[in-house]
């Protein structure tokens, strides 16, 4: 009897299935057509997605063989390029194309494994900071506090030379470092959400805190929670990118765009395809991101209707 008056608490909150919430459902295709960013950021990342799936088919060269018969070809289209090597090759003669398709894989994999890290631990503090607020609250933001005041970047090049390159330790270490918007962002949400009627209708039946926070407070900042999980995704990307850069990142023999690019710098002059092309790789992909989340925000967040107008 409890669990169905629960459930039927449940459905006088804000956002569950409300007529604009199913209206708003319905129409994400449209507006997703509508919204000129929203389009052009989904067609970038789905054509990134799609190459660093399907990259055995579209390569046919190792990214890490290194042949330097073959060293510092331009690209297809200037004098002294073949089609072998259409986007031509670097400084040991590998593969540009090879090396830009599987590098999409690296970066797609550390960007959202991060931000999954940092949006679990972010969600949960947020969740207990904002729910119970007190102690908790304090002793939270103020670590948080202090997350902050410290340069990310710099925080992040003493731990990955104290524990070494790789992608499981970089995702752990960009995760871990960059929990604290998730929490805020959450936290916001919470302390607003635990003061709505549907809250307190809950608890006057006997809810119990964890059942408000899982199955009446949660469900209802997702909406923001996922906006900022998309905003992240880019900053992610490029920090990968520049960890690799300064050659803490991603270690070889896999392909990281930030990797590319550090190999590059020192042929801008004389060939110059050799950091343009991994430049271009992770301008347009976080650019797209950017795009895609400034969308997910506008059809998202209920107190604009800029998606309406885009």
């Amino acid at each position: 009897m409890r669990d169905n008056d629960e459930k039927n608490v449940l459905v006088t909150g804000p956002d569950n299935n409300s007529p604009r919430a199913i209206a708003g459902i319905r129409s994400i295709w449209q507006q997703l057509i509508i919204s000129k960013t929203g389009f052009i950021g989904a067609v970038l990342v789905l054509v990134v997605v799609l190459i660093a799936i399907a990259a055995p088919l579209l390569t046919s060269h190792d990214p890490s063989a290194v042949n330097p018969l073959n060293r510092l070809k331009p690209p297809a289209w200037l004098e002294g390029g073949t089609a072998e090597y259409w986007l031509g090759t670097d400084n040991l003669g590998r593969d540009m194309w090879s090396r830009i398709v599987y590098g999409a894989r690296v970066s797609l994999i550390v960007g959202m494994g991060a931000v999954i890290v940092s949006g679990i631990i972010g969600a949960v503090l947020g969740l207990i900071s904002g729910f119970y607020g007190k102690w908790l609250d304090a002793i939270i933001m103020r670590v948080g506090d202090a997350f902050m005041a410290i340069p990310t970047i710099l925080f992040m090049l003493v731990v990955m030379a104290i524990v070494g390159p790789g992608m499981t330790t970089l995702i752990l270490v960009i995760g871990v470092t960059n929990w604290v918007p998730f929490t805020r962002v959450v936290r916001s949400e919470v302390l607003s959400m635990k003061e709505r009627d549907f809250v307190f209708a809950a608890r006057s039946i006997g809810a119990k805190n964890g059942r408000l926070i899982i199955k009446h407070i949660l469900p209802n900042v997702l909406s923001s929670f996922i906006v900022i999980c998309g905003m992240n995704v880019g900053t992610t990307i490029i920090m990968e990118a520049s960890l690799s850069f300064l050659g803490l990142g991603i270690k070889p023999p896999d392909v990281s765009w930030g990797g590319m690019l550090s190999d590059g710098r020192q042929y801008v002059a004389t060939s110059w395809w050799v950091a343009t092309f991994p430049g271009l790789a992770i301008t347009f992909t976080v650019l797209g991101v950017i795009f895609l989340g400034d969308w997910l925000r506008d059809v998202l967040d209920p107190r604009t209707e800029s998606a309406q107008k885009s």
